[in-house]
């Protein structure tokens, strides 16, 4: 008995010490052609990125474009193809050699690994309400992301650009359905693991596709930013009112705060007003005593929007918009509640607008706004 079991014993050692060795052999290789990519990365630092990526890695679905391809898609940058400039830099429209249209975004900045593997990140992220990022470039002193093309442009172009009013007339199931499609793309960055704070929410930054369907631009880009902080001028904005008044607070950006931009924008959608042209935006109170003025006078509502909605359903609209601004902020809803709501009342609005025909042109006094 004794001489099986120092031999089952022996044969294990046996297979342990050859087991070492497969190891120590694939670790030593593993080694060295690390050490191959590290040196290669040196002076490209999206070498590794892109090598991960074509054997299928981690780091999703990102593109690594040449400058080449960006230079011809745009004719070499030509100020006719500059369509804006966002909090990343200037967006120049690009037609590229298969055809697709891209809008490609491009700021000072010098190569960095932490740039590469944040995009790579963004790029995993895909929905319908959410605008796809679909590569980027680091070449000739210039840090470039390449997002799909979205034909309608943003909706604060349609809400505030004169010129287009007449073509862009929304009515209020439209702008609702818009904001449930915002709500959902917000909601399923929250859902990630961890969390994705977009950080920088605004109107101009909710895009629509030809079919008027919402999608989220530029989610991730605030943090993306904090990555390349040496790369020059991002074009932030040194007042916005969609910032939520808590960050002065607490410093830092969270679920709380896209939910408080979340609000500004709904209060956008009903009022047609630019928030940045309104001072009462930044606190809590100064906010309720405007909405409740604008409604005491009728004049809350977007005179487009008339003959368009009920007032029971706008009430309750105009409640949402103003729980996304609570103070302080664990107070607000989460976005994935926001949806459920939203499509609640655009629900109850297609029903009531179907059995008894189109909305009514008044709206509930602030008095009755504020009651449960």
């Amino acid at each position: 008995m004794a001489s099986s079991v120092a031999a089952v014993a022996g044969g294990i050692g046996g297979v342990v010490v050859v087991l070492l060795g497969v190891i120590f052999f694939v670790c030593f290789r593993g080694r060295k052609y690390s050490n191959r990519n590290s040196d290669s990365a040196s002076s490209d630092p999206s070498a590794v990125v892109s090598v991960e990526m074509k054997r299928g890695g981690s780091f999703g679905q990102s593109r690594l474009f040449r400058m080449e391809e960006l230079e011809k898609a745009t004719k070499h940058f030509d100020e006719n193809s500059l369509i804006g400039c966002g909090s990343f830099g200037l967006v120049f429209k690009g037609l590229l050699c298969d055809g697709t249209v891209v809008a490609i975004k491009r700021r000072l900045g010098t190569p960095k690994q932490e740039f590469t593997e944040e995009v790579a990140r963004l790029s995993r992220i895909q929905h319908r309400n959410l605008v796809s990022l679909l590569g980027y470039c680091q070449d000739s002193g210039y840090s470039m992301l390449v997002f799909e093309y979205l034909p309608n442009g943003s909706m604060h172009n349609h809400l505030y650009d004169t010129g287009k009013e007449s073509a862009t007339k929304l009515e209020f199931k439209q702008r609702l359905s818009i904001a449930i499609g915002t709500a959902k793309g917000l909601s399923h960055l929250h859902s990630q693991h961890p969390s994705i704070i977009h950080g920088n929410f605004k109107t101009a930054n909710v895009l629509v596709d030809e079919d008027f369907i919402a999608k989220v631009a530029d989610a991730g880009i605030l943090k993306l930013l904090e990555k390349i902080d040496d790369a020059g001028p991002s074009g932030l904005s040194s007042f916005n009112a969609f910032k939520d008044p808590e960050i002065n607070q607490i410093g830092i950006h969270c679920e709380t705060s896209d939910v408080y931009s979340f609000g500004v924008f709904l209060l956008e959608l009903v009022t047609g007003r630019d928030a940045s042209h309104i001072d009462e935006f930044g606190s809590n109170q100064s906010v309720l005593d405007w909405v409740e003025k604008q409604l005491s006078s009728e004049q809350l509502v977007d005179h487009r929007l008339l003959g368009s909605f009920t007032a029971e359903v706008m009430r309750d609209f105009v409640k949402i918009a103003l729980r996304c601004m609570s103070f302080p902020g664990r107070y607000r809803p989460t976005m994935e509640t926001v949806v459920l709501d939203l499509e609640k009342i655009l629900e109850r609005e297609i029903m009531h607008t179907t059995v008894m025909g189109e909305g009514t042109s008044t709206v509930t006094l602030g008095s009755q706004l504020f009651t449960n």
